[in-house]
Protein backbone atom coordinates (compact mmCIF):
# COMPACT_ATOMS: atom_id res chain seq x y z
CA UNK A 1 0.00 0.00 0.00
CA UNK A 2 1.41 3.11 -0.77
CA UNK A 3 2.24 5.84 2.23
CA UNK A 4 2.64 9.60 1.92
CA UNK A 5 5.83 10.93 3.71
CA UNK A 6 8.70 13.60 4.06
CA UNK A 7 11.77 11.72 2.98
CA UNK A 8 14.80 13.28 3.79
CA UNK A 9 17.41 13.78 1.03
CA UNK A 10 20.49 12.12 2.09
CA UNK A 11 22.67 12.57 -0.93
CA UNK A 12 22.16 14.74 -4.63
CA UNK A 13 24.55 13.96 -7.12
CA UNK A 14 24.66 15.93 -10.39
CA UNK A 15 25.12 12.92 -13.59
CA UNK A 16 24.72 15.31 -16.80
CA UNK A 17 23.78 18.96 -17.04
CA UNK A 18 20.30 17.72 -16.57
CA UNK A 19 20.10 14.52 -15.37
CA UNK A 20 20.03 13.99 -11.25
CA UNK A 21 20.44 11.15 -8.55
CA UNK A 22 18.57 11.67 -5.40
CA UNK A 23 18.90 9.06 -2.28
CA UNK A 24 16.47 9.66 0.11
CA UNK A 25 15.88 8.13 3.48
CA UNK A 26 12.11 6.19 2.93
CA UNK A 27 11.70 3.56 5.42
CA UNK A 28 7.94 3.04 4.78
CA UNK A 29 8.09 3.12 1.22
CA UNK A 30 10.94 0.90 0.63
CA UNK A 31 9.54 -2.32 2.33
CA UNK A 32 6.70 -2.37 -0.21
CA UNK A 33 8.91 -1.26 -2.98
CA UNK A 34 9.27 -3.64 -6.11
CA UNK A 35 11.05 -3.29 -9.53
CA UNK A 36 9.12 -0.95 -11.56
CA UNK A 37 7.11 0.95 -8.84
CA UNK A 38 7.17 4.52 -9.38
CA UNK A 39 6.82 7.46 -6.86
CA UNK A 40 4.67 10.82 -6.92
CA UNK A 41 6.90 13.86 -6.10
CA UNK A 42 5.63 17.19 -4.32
CA UNK A 43 7.97 19.74 -5.86
CA UNK A 44 7.25 22.17 -3.68
CA UNK A 45 4.59 23.85 -1.04
CA UNK A 46 3.37 26.42 -3.22
CA UNK A 47 0.20 25.65 -5.10
CA UNK A 48 2.09 25.88 -8.52
CA UNK A 49 3.23 23.48 -9.99
CA UNK A 50 -0.05 22.04 -8.29
CA UNK A 51 0.52 18.35 -9.47
CA UNK A 52 2.98 15.78 -8.52
CA UNK A 53 5.71 14.36 -10.59
CA UNK A 54 6.00 10.61 -11.43
CA UNK A 55 9.32 9.07 -11.56
CA UNK A 56 10.87 5.97 -11.72
CA UNK A 57 12.32 3.95 -8.72
CA UNK A 58 16.08 3.90 -9.59
CA UNK A 59 17.46 1.68 -6.14
CA UNK A 60 15.90 0.47 -3.05
CA UNK A 61 18.10 -0.72 -0.16
CA UNK A 62 15.79 -2.53 2.44
CA UNK A 63 18.28 -2.87 5.07
CA UNK A 64 18.96 0.80 5.13
CA UNK A 65 15.23 2.08 4.12
CA UNK A 66 16.91 3.85 1.01
CA UNK A 67 15.22 4.68 -1.64
CA UNK A 68 17.34 6.50 -4.90
CA UNK A 69 16.25 7.94 -8.13
CA UNK A 70 16.96 9.35 -11.03
CA UNK A 71 15.29 12.20 -13.29
CA UNK A 72 15.79 14.65 -16.10
CA UNK A 73 15.08 18.17 -15.71
CA UNK A 74 12.60 19.15 -18.68
CA UNK A 75 10.30 21.64 -17.11
CA UNK A 76 9.02 24.53 -14.19
CA UNK A 77 8.27 21.44 -11.79
CA UNK A 78 11.63 19.33 -11.96
CA UNK A 79 13.71 22.30 -12.68
CA UNK A 80 12.00 23.16 -8.77
CA UNK A 81 12.98 19.77 -7.71
CA UNK A 82 16.62 19.43 -8.92
CA UNK A 83 16.82 22.65 -6.34
CA UNK A 84 16.27 20.78 -3.53
CA UNK A 85 19.32 20.29 -1.22
CA UNK A 86 20.80 17.24 0.79
CA UNK A 87 19.18 17.94 4.38
CA UNK A 88 15.99 18.54 3.28
CA UNK A 89 12.35 16.77 3.38
CA UNK A 90 10.89 15.92 0.35
CA UNK A 91 7.08 14.72 -0.16
CA UNK A 92 6.75 11.56 -1.44
CA UNK A 93 3.41 9.10 -2.50
CA UNK A 94 4.40 5.10 -3.22
CA UNK A 95 5.03 3.16 -4.06
CA UNK A 96 2.79 3.21 -6.99
CA UNK A 97 1.94 1.08 -9.75
CA UNK A 98 0.67 -2.50 -9.37
CA UNK A 99 1.97 -3.40 -12.75
CA UNK A 100 5.67 -4.65 -11.97
CA UNK A 101 8.64 -6.45 -13.37
CA UNK A 102 8.02 -10.27 -12.93
CA UNK A 103 11.18 -12.77 -12.81
CA UNK A 104 9.83 -15.73 -11.68
CA UNK A 105 10.59 -19.10 -13.56
CA UNK A 106 13.54 -17.07 -15.39
CA UNK A 107 17.39 -18.10 -15.95
CA UNK A 108 18.81 -15.95 -19.46
CA UNK A 109 17.10 -12.03 -19.93
CA UNK A 110 17.40 -9.67 -21.46
CA UNK A 111 17.30 -6.15 -20.45
CA UNK A 112 16.64 -3.10 -22.88
CA UNK A 113 16.92 0.49 -21.94
CA UNK A 114 16.98 3.76 -24.19
CA UNK A 115 17.77 7.19 -22.50
CA UNK A 116 16.13 8.16 -19.16
CA UNK A 117 14.30 5.01 -19.83
CA UNK A 118 17.62 3.13 -18.09
CA UNK A 119 17.08 4.57 -14.71
CA UNK A 120 13.60 1.88 -13.75
CA UNK A 121 15.62 -1.34 -15.40
CA UNK A 122 18.81 -0.90 -12.76
CA UNK A 123 16.85 -2.70 -9.86
CA UNK A 124 15.35 -5.45 -12.13
CA UNK A 125 18.82 -6.09 -13.06
CA UNK A 126 20.44 -6.01 -9.96
CA UNK A 127 17.83 -8.58 -8.01
CA UNK A 128 17.80 -10.74 -11.22
CA UNK A 129 22.15 -10.88 -10.85
CA UNK A 130 21.18 -11.87 -6.95
CA UNK A 131 18.72 -14.73 -8.19
CA UNK A 132 21.68 -16.25 -10.33
CA UNK A 133 20.34 -15.87 -13.40
CA UNK A 134 22.46 -14.29 -16.57
CA UNK A 135 21.32 -10.50 -17.47
CA UNK A 136 22.62 -9.50 -20.74
CA UNK A 137 21.77 -5.63 -20.70
CA UNK A 138 21.64 -3.15 -23.64
CA UNK A 139 21.70 0.13 -23.13
CA UNK A 140 21.31 2.95 -25.53
CA UNK A 141 21.72 6.92 -26.14
CA UNK A 142 21.37 9.48 -28.54
CA UNK A 143 25.53 10.18 -28.20
CA UNK A 144 28.31 10.46 -25.62
CA UNK A 145 26.84 13.43 -23.18
CA UNK A 146 23.91 11.34 -22.12
CA UNK A 147 25.53 8.00 -21.41
CA UNK A 148 25.02 7.41 -17.21
CA UNK A 149 25.18 4.97 -14.99
CA UNK A 150 27.26 2.39 -17.21
CA UNK A 151 29.83 1.23 -14.15
CA UNK A 152 26.40 0.52 -12.03
CA UNK A 153 24.98 -1.65 -15.25
CA UNK A 154 28.65 -3.45 -15.59
CA UNK A 155 28.01 -4.30 -11.82
CA UNK A 156 24.71 -6.41 -12.00
CA UNK A 157 25.01 -7.48 -15.45
CA UNK A 158 26.30 -10.40 -16.93
CA UNK A 159 26.93 -8.81 -20.53
CA UNK A 160 26.42 -5.18 -20.84
CA UNK A 161 26.41 -3.74 -24.86
CA UNK A 162 26.46 0.46 -25.10
CA UNK A 163 25.36 2.07 -27.79
CA UNK A 164 25.08 5.99 -29.15
CA UNK A 165 22.77 6.88 -32.23
CA UNK A 166 25.84 8.63 -33.33
CA UNK A 167 29.01 6.44 -32.48
CA UNK A 168 30.50 8.87 -30.58
CA UNK A 169 30.42 6.11 -27.31
CA UNK A 170 31.06 2.58 -27.76
CA UNK A 171 28.81 0.82 -30.12
CA UNK A 172 27.12 2.79 -33.35
CA UNK A 173 23.43 2.37 -33.96
CA UNK A 174 20.39 1.39 -31.41
CA UNK A 175 20.81 -1.43 -28.85
CA UNK A 176 17.38 -3.12 -30.22
CA UNK A 177 19.77 -4.37 -33.01
CA UNK A 178 22.54 -5.88 -30.57
CA UNK A 179 19.83 -7.69 -28.88
CA UNK A 180 18.56 -9.25 -32.11
CA UNK A 181 22.23 -10.24 -33.21
CA UNK A 182 22.39 -11.88 -29.87
CA UNK A 183 18.76 -13.72 -29.71
CA UNK A 184 19.98 -15.58 -33.11
CA UNK A 185 22.59 -17.27 -31.37
CA UNK A 186 20.92 -17.64 -27.38
CA UNK A 187 17.83 -18.90 -25.97
CA UNK A 188 16.17 -15.98 -23.90
CA UNK A 189 13.30 -16.02 -21.47
CA UNK A 190 12.09 -12.57 -21.67
CA UNK A 191 12.87 -8.94 -22.50
CA UNK A 192 12.25 -6.11 -20.13
CA UNK A 193 12.06 -2.83 -21.74
CA UNK A 194 11.82 0.84 -21.11
CA UNK A 195 12.95 3.75 -23.28
CA UNK A 196 11.22 5.76 -26.23
CA UNK A 197 8.29 5.40 -27.59
CA UNK A 198 9.70 4.26 -31.10
CA UNK A 199 12.12 1.65 -29.19
CA UNK A 200 9.27 0.14 -27.12
CA UNK A 201 7.26 -0.19 -30.53
CA UNK A 202 10.24 -2.12 -32.15
CA UNK A 203 10.65 -4.95 -29.32
CA UNK A 204 7.03 -5.62 -29.00
CA UNK A 205 6.84 -6.26 -32.91
CA UNK A 206 9.93 -8.35 -32.28
CA UNK A 207 9.16 -10.41 -29.34
CA UNK A 208 5.55 -11.11 -30.66
CA UNK A 209 6.78 -12.36 -33.83
CA UNK A 210 9.59 -14.75 -32.18
CA UNK A 211 7.53 -16.22 -29.57
CA UNK A 212 9.11 -13.80 -26.70
CA UNK A 213 7.53 -12.98 -23.61
CA UNK A 214 8.52 -9.24 -22.81
CA UNK A 215 7.44 -7.07 -20.47
CA UNK A 216 7.95 -3.09 -20.85
CA UNK A 217 7.53 -0.31 -18.89
CA UNK A 218 5.65 2.50 -20.60
CA UNK A 219 5.62 6.85 -19.66
CA UNK A 220 2.59 8.40 -19.26
CA UNK A 221 1.90 11.66 -18.50
CA UNK A 222 0.22 11.27 -14.76
CA UNK A 223 -1.57 13.66 -12.80
CA UNK A 224 -2.98 11.53 -10.04
CA UNK A 225 -0.82 8.80 -10.53
CA UNK A 226 -3.48 6.25 -8.38
CA UNK A 227 -6.17 6.12 -11.27
CA UNK A 228 -8.24 8.49 -10.44
CA UNK A 229 -8.15 10.98 -13.00
CA UNK A 230 -8.03 8.84 -16.29
CA UNK A 231 -5.37 10.60 -18.03
CA UNK A 232 -2.34 7.94 -18.54
CA UNK A 233 -4.71 5.61 -20.67
CA UNK A 234 -3.13 2.87 -23.02
CA UNK A 235 -5.16 0.93 -25.15
CA UNK A 236 -5.78 -2.82 -24.70
CA UNK A 237 -4.75 -5.10 -27.25
CA UNK A 238 -7.48 -6.75 -29.61
CA UNK A 239 -9.64 -4.04 -28.52
CA UNK A 240 -12.93 -3.90 -30.49
CA UNK A 241 -12.84 -0.76 -32.59
CA UNK A 242 -16.49 -0.11 -31.61
CA UNK A 243 -15.98 0.07 -27.76
CA UNK A 244 -12.42 0.50 -27.38
CA UNK A 245 -10.91 -0.92 -23.98
CA UNK A 246 -8.37 0.84 -21.90
CA UNK A 247 -5.82 0.24 -19.26
CA UNK A 248 -4.36 2.98 -17.53
CA UNK A 249 -0.36 2.97 -17.09
CA UNK A 250 -0.28 4.39 -13.51
CA UNK A 251 -2.55 1.59 -12.39
CA UNK A 252 -2.72 -1.55 -14.55
CA UNK A 253 1.08 -0.33 -14.82
CA UNK A 254 3.18 1.13 -15.33
CA UNK A 255 4.83 -2.52 -16.71
CA UNK A 256 2.39 -4.72 -19.09
CA UNK A 257 2.88 -7.50 -20.63
CA UNK A 258 3.62 -6.57 -24.72
CA UNK A 259 1.07 -8.49 -25.95
CA UNK A 260 -1.39 -7.13 -23.69
CA UNK A 261 -1.15 -3.50 -24.84
CA UNK A 262 -1.47 -1.20 -28.27
CA UNK A 263 1.40 0.98 -28.47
Amino acid sequence: MAKQMQAKLLEKKQLTKDIYHFKVQADEIVKEAKPGNFIEIRVTDQTEPFLRRPISIYNIEPEKGILEFIFQVKGKGTQMLAKKEEGQTIDIIGPLGFGTFKLDGKQNIAILGGGIGIFPLYELAKQAKQKGMTVNTYLGFRNQDYVVLEDEFQAVSSKLVMTTDDGSYKQKGFAIDFLKQDIEKQNIDAIYACGPLPMLKAVREFAIQNNIECQISLEEKMACGMGVCLGCAVKKAQSPKEAPEYYHVCKGGPVFQAKDVEI
